[in-house]
C-alpha cells in the first residue's frame, strides 16, 4: 500500500540517526535563504511544512558548543547525493560549514528562487549569526558545475523596538551571480504580537532586477 512517510530515529544526548523522510533545513535566514537547498519551508506560510526529503542522516554533539552533521539523501532519480555540516558557537557568534555533492545528471532547481543547475554539481556553504544589540546573520555558497559557478549570499538584520508589546524589524538582502545571469532581492518584515493570542506580521519583498514589489500581510492567532 501506498503510505504518506515512514521514518526510524535513534537518539541519545551526544548522537541522534534518523533514516527515511525527514526535514534537513540549517541557516539563519528567514525569507531569502540562500541555504534553503533541501526544503521549501517559506515565513510567508502558516502552516510552516514542506515535502521533505528521502534521507539518512546523523547528527553528532561532540560538546555544547560544536554539533557535526553528515547525510545522505535519495533523489528522484534514485541517485545518492552526500554531504555534512559543522556548527560552531562561542562568545564571537554561531558559525556553519556545509559540504554537498550532487553526482546527478539532471537539471536541478535550488533555494526559495528556484536556481536552475544543470548536471552533477559540489555545493559549499558559509553562514554566520551574532545576536548583540542588533541581531546579524550572512549566508554565503558556492555551487560549482561544469556548465556555470553560481555565487549567492544573503546578508540581513533585525531589532525589536520598544513600541506596544515589541516591533520586530528586519531586513535582508540576497545577491545571486552567475556567467550567465544576475539577480538581486530584497525583503523587509515587521512583526508584533497583540497582547496573548494575536500576532499581525507584514512582509514586502522587492526584485530589484525587474522592479517588482510583492507584499504579504498575515494575522494569528493561537
Amino acid at each position: 500500500e501506498s503510505h504518506h512517510r515512514y521514518w526510524v530515529r535513534y537518539s541519545s544526548e551526544k548522537l541522534e540517526a534518523r533514516l527515511g523522510l525527514q526535514k534537513i533545513v540549517f541557516g539563519p535566514s528567514l525569507v531569502l535563504r540562500s541555504l534553503s537547498w533541501f526544503d521549501t519551508i517559506d515565513l510567508k506560510d502558516p502552516t510552516g511544512q514542506t515535502d521533505g526529503v528521502e534521507a539518512f542522516r546523523l547528527r553528532w554533539f561532540p560538546s555544547n558548543s560544536l554539533s557535526l552533521w553528515s547525510w545522505v539523501i535519495n533523489n528522484d532519480q534514485d541517485t545518492l547525493s552526500y554531504g555534512s555540516r559543522a556548527e560552531l558557537s562561542n562568545s564571537a557568534g554561531e558559525w556553519g560549514f556545509t559540504y554537498h555533492q550532487d553526482p546527478s545528471k539532471s537539471l536541478k532547481g535550488i533555494g526559495q528562487i528556484d536556481i536552475p543547475v544543470y548536471g552533477s554539481h559540489n555545493r559549499l556553504a558559509i553562514d554566520y549569526r551574532y545576536d548583540g544589540f542588533i541581531g546579524f546573520w550572512n549566508e554565503s555558497a558556492l555551487i560549482k558545475s561544469n556548465r556555470s559557478d553560481i555565487i549567492m549570499a544573503t546578508v540581513g538584520a533585525d531589532y525589536t523596538l520598544p513600541i506596544a508589546n515589541g516591533l520586530l524589524v528586519m531586513v535582508e538582502y540576497m545577491s545571486i551571480s552567475s556567467k550567465i545571469d544576475s539577480a538581486s532581492y530584497t525583503a523587509i518584515m515587521a512583526s508584533m504580537p497583540l497582547g496573548m493570542v494575536h500576532q499581525l506580521m507584514f512582509i514586502s519583498q522587492f526584485d530589484l532586477e525587474e522592479n517588482r514589489s510583492y507584499n504579504y500581510l498575515r494575522w494569528s492567532s493561537s
